[in-house]
């Protein structure tokens, strides 16, 4: 495997030696986020030899590299995932790569349904830690010694510090914030109630089928980690609405089509008394326009980067436009700054 991820390395210095600091795995609805920043190099994934590529509708697959503000980042724009019947080593290969490449620190973002009956869609949630229980370990079989030791420590997966700095960050810029746990599972099917009520037993908040897989993976590396995953629908059993991918992803291409063109990107910084991490938020009158409001689009699902994602019958009534694009934010670390991110959304 390391022969795999030196070829790869290989490929991509063959086509640019941008370093980058940070790294930032883009759910979907978060993927133009990357034509915002300052960009240097568009790599695809097709174009890096033995790299695993998406098979799902929707990613671009593609890494960006660039700037934001004075900070080297390397942005990925779609992620594999163990459904699409990769090993689970091939799942995580592109953040062990990004790792390689010289990103110290990692933000996996995602969508994900809510276990906690007392999320609402549109949340987002901080992930405190992460049950993996129900998918092969991506470090199963022999240990890459270049990479990490064979018997890693995972007792603070999610680095506390940046923890932290994503709380004061989003208190900043008046984001409600939830926190908790998130099981991965493995798709590609949505959840039954019943696996709902056992994962919830288990002390899960939020469930999907990607992310800690890829911080396990990073931590291995001694990669620091932050995740945060947006709450899009409340998982099966807990509402009554049904799961349809085929409503998930109409409903993206209506709401892009919606809000293209109506991002700005307005970066400021604050001092952080010494903390080294920003949040990017939604727009800057999206925080004044509910994401629980009164756009009414019943039962649509929103099926984003492996999580789920169904509205609220009649009962929730989610802004589309805003939970497709912009629900979770982005932290990057930038040398005591804090860097906001504010594209506008019309919903």
């Amino acid at each position: 495997m390391y022969k795999k991820l030196e070829k790869c390395l290989k490929s991509i210095r063959e086509k640019t030696d941008f370093k980058p600091e940070k790294a930032v795995i883009l759910g979907s609805g978060l993927g133009d986020y990357a034509e915002k920043i300052k960009i240097e190099k568009i790599v695809k994934y097709t174009d890096i030899e033995d790299f695993p590529v998406s098979t799902v509708q929707g990613h671009k697959g593609q890494f960006v590299f660039g700037y934001v503000e004075d900070v080297p980042v390397v942005l990925m724009q779609g992620r594999v995932h163990y459904y699409e019947g990769y090993p689970m080593q091939d799942v995580v290969l592109p953040t062990r790569l990004m790792g390689m490449m010289g990103a110290k620190k990692i933000l996996l973002t995602n969508a994900a349904g809510g276990v906690n009956p007392s999320f609402r869609p549109g949340d987002f949630m901080l992930i405190k830690d992460h049950i993996t229980t129900a998918v092969p370990s991506p470090l199963i079989g022999p240990n890459i010694e270049e990479l990490g030791t064979r018997f890693p420590d995972m007792s603070e997966v999610y680095s506390k510090k940046l923890q932290d700095i994503i709380r004061k960050s989003a208190k900043d810029c008046g984001i409600p914030l939830q926190e908790g746990v998130y099981v991965q599972l493995t798709g590609p099917n949505y959840e039954t109630p019943a696996e709902i009520r056992m994962v919830r037993s288990w002390g899960a908040d939020a469930v999907g089928m990607s992310t800690a897989c890829e911080a396990m993976a990073a931590r291995h590396m001694g990669m620091e980690v932050c995740g945060i995953s947006c709450i899009t629908n409340m998982a099966a059993g807990v509402s009554n609405a049904k799961l349809n991918h085929a409503e998930v992803h109409g409903t993206e291409l209506e709401t892009h089509g919606q809000t293209d063109g109506d991002h700005q990107a307005a970066q400021g910084a604050i001092d952080q008394g010494g903390a080294d991490i920003g949040v990017l938020e939604g727009a800057e009158h999206a925080e004044r326009q509910p994401l629980v409001g009164q756009h009414r689009s019943p039962g649509v699902n929103h099926e984003i980067d492996g999580g789920q994602g169904q509205g609220q019958d009649g009962q929730h009534h989610v802004n589309h436009a805003a939970i497709a694009r912009y629900l979770v934010p982005m932290t990057i670390e930038a040398g005591g700054k804090v860097l906001y991110y504010t594209p506008s959304i019309d919903a």
